[in-house]
């Protein structure tokens, strides 16, 4: 297997990808972190990179092959949430959670791989939800944002593992981060149509992720991952979201959607 050495993470600036960024570092990798902002006051290396600009995204890697002589892994977990009846969002915040959650996440991926292959091979490991399993009610962009991330993941794995290049998604379920504070709301919480089902869906699942598992639980399965000579093509974080992964294979679908929206519909 591969020793890697030199890897990049982003949206390194909060949550996962700084606590993740933090304990890799402490292990002994080198660590390049990707935000909109450079990060201060860290040991690894900070890059201020905004992922839906191609063209940065590909001078940042110029520059981190340029400095550490190789990238040997890259763990994209850079997204967003925006919450809020379907029929009530925007075209703007349609493109703009989709435009991160997954295609700055297949352009990173496709990019990268030139310096995957420079460097003898390497792994891509990308950040989906639990979410990409249980269609979320007033969240379904980002759940159909993080499943077309999940099997993406799955056919890029296909293409490139003869490369010595494994592709992992990892789905944690609720973390507790600040990405519950940045979720982007719609302005409709209570009205005529919906009642107030919009904003005790959203506030049942901001409750779920305040009692959450702490990032570093995500960043310990990152680690794992990167260690194993054969990574696992996709890995749920925590034993009652793998049941709860499991129960919807194995379940009718349609008592799926009805025990989900008993919960969150």
């Amino acid at each position: 297997m591969k020793e890697i050495k030199n890897v990049v993470i982003t949206g390194a600036s909060s949550g996962i990808g700084l606590e993740t960024a933090r304990f890799l570092t402490q292990r002994g990798y080198r660590v390049f972190g990707l935000a909109r902002t450079i990060i201060e006051g860290e040991e690894f290396e900070s890059l201020k990179c905004d992922m839906t600009d191609y063209a940065r995204v590909k001078q940042c890697f110029d520059e981190i092959e340029a400095r550490a002589g190789s990238i040997d892994c890259l763990i994209n977990n850079a997204g967003m949430g925006i919450s809020g009846a379907m029929e009530y969002t925007s075209e703007e915040e349609i493109a703009k959670i989709f435009n991160l959650n997954l295609l700055a996440v297949i352009n990173a991926s496709k990019t990268i791989l030139p310096y995957l292959r420079r460097s003898g091979g390497g792994k891509i490991i990308n950040l989906s939800s639990v979410g990409a399993v249980i269609p979320l009610p007033f969240q379904a962009c980002y759940s159909s944002s993080k499943a077309g991330l999940q099997t993406f993941s799955l056919a890029l794995r296909l293409e490139v593992k003869d490369f010595g290049i494994d592709v992992s998604c990892i789905l944690p379920g609720d973390t507790k981060t600040s990405f519950t504070s940045r979720r982007e709301k719609s302005a409709v919480e209570v009205d005529e149509v919906y009642g107030d089902r919009i904003k005790r869906s959203v506030e049942k699942m901001e409750q779920d992720e305040q009692n959450g598992k702490p990032p570093i639980t995500v960043s310990k399965v990152i680690y794992k991952i990167m260690k194993k000579k054969h990574s696992p093509a996709c890995k749920t974080v925590g034993f009652s979201y793998k049941m709860i992964v499991l129960l919807t294979k194995i379940l009718p679908t349609r008592l799926m959607l009805y025990i989900v929206k008993k919960m969150y519909g």
